[in-house]
């Protein structure tokens, strides 16, 4: 079993008094995780909330009728908790009334998870994102030679658990992962009546990765508004399919500080959505590619290992930009990003001169530190 980053940071939280809430993607392996994790011990009481009598067991739940329930149990694991009334509420209760029980609850969707248990579960959880599988949990699994060999075939298929085990298969399980998956909190959420505008709108998406996105030229071409444009994004974010970049501004005029980019998480979904699975030798798409897969690679690490740090882009009126950067402590990195070993790249003497910033272009010769550490 590859063994994930986040499985000892979640062991050394079991028995810490507060809630641990796991969230991620369907298909990402928060069930494997925890199975593993948990695999010897005899006093675990699972539940599946996306079962209709799970869901009934916590419509009017009081603190005796649960402990009547969980006698016995030291540890509580709730899949898809996200799918439970007014979640926070409940899993408040637990925390607050049997704290005996380490309680860890899952979620396949942050906008009812998250947003539900903020508020009563304050100061009461720890939470964390499981992504699909990372280089560096391959690395950590295999070796960085293997890992890189297999790169070029990574950024067209992705790292999705099921796609890394079952070689050969991986277009059949990519079309089960966007069929079925993908879309199922989004479509269970009751405003969303226009499935095929959603569709059409990833797809937009896929093929503008590493570019400026404009809600109003989406909403335009797909025939909606900005509004619903904005609210779909919002909601494919908070479901764990893409994520968004903001615009770096500061001091200049001429800096963009409204823009943002989009991009996703796993490159193999993005491929599915265009159904384009040619090798990168047989792509124009190839640098958007490889830009998708770093960035979105290096928020899997900073993010697996703890490190505080915010992302941009830059870029300004007359076209000058920067692919990456990261703040951290206060210090700034700028990172242009090249599936071109030979390709030349200079930091825009406009940002170098505005801000004190490192800066260093990731190409396939040495993208190996930037996103294993």
């Amino acid at each position: 079993m590859i063994k994930r980053v986040l499985e000892n940071t979640i062991k050394a939280k079991i028995g810490s008094g507060k809630a641990i809430i796991l969230t991620g993607a369907r298909q990402t392996g928060k069930t494997t995780l925890l199975s593993g994790l948990l695999r010897e011990s005899e006093d675990v009481l699972w539940l599946d909330a996306d079962e209709p009598d799970v869901q009934a067991l916590f419509e009017n739940p009081t603190s005796g009728r649960l402990k009547a329930i969980f006698a016995g149990k030291k540890i509580l694991i709730i899949d898809e908790a996200q799918r439970i009334k007014d979640t926070g509420i409940k899993l408040k209760l637990i925390t607050d009334h049997l704290k005996h029980i380490q309680l860890i609850a899952t979620g396949s969707s942050s906008f009812e998870l998250s947003n539900r248990i903020n508020e009563p579960l304050t100061g009461r959880k720890w939470e964390y994102q499981l992504f699909p599988i990372s280089f560096e949990e391959m690395v950590n699994h295999t070796s960085m030679l293997d890992e890189t060999r297999l790169m070029p075939h990574r950024i067209i298929f992705g790292y999705y658990p099921e796609i890394v085990t079952n070689p050969g298969s991986e277009k059949d399980i990519l079309k089960q992962l966007t069929d079925s998956y993908l879309y199922k909190d989004i479509l269970m959420w009751e405003r969303i009546n226009k499935p095929d505008k959603l569709v059409r709108l990833l797809q937009s998406l896929a093929f503008q990765i590493g570019n400026e996105v404009s809600y109003n030229e989406l909403a335009n071409n797909l025939g909606i508004d900005n509004q619903t444009v904005e609210k779909y994004i919002q909601l494919l974010e908070q479901t764990f399919v893409i994520f968004r970049l903001g615009a770096f501004s500061r001091n200049l005029r001429k800096e963009l500080k409204r823009t943002r980019k989009i991009y996703f998480y796993d490159n193999g979904i993005r491929n599915s959505l265009i159904a384009n699975f040619n090798p990168p030798e047989l792509r124009n798409d190839t640098g958007a590619l490889w830009e998708n897969f770093i960035i979105s690679e290096r928020i899997k690490f900073i993010r697996n290992n703890n490190i505080w740090s915010n992302s941009y882009f830059w870029r300004t009126q007359d076209q000058q930009e920067i692919d990456y950067i990261e703040e951290r402590d206060g210090i700034l990195h700028a990172y242009e990003i090249k599936w071109n070993p030979k390709s030349r790249a200079k930091l825009s003497k406009t940002f170098s001169s505005a801000y004190n910033t490192s800066f260093e272009v990731i190409t396939p010769d040495n993208f190996h530190s930037f996103i294993t550490g």
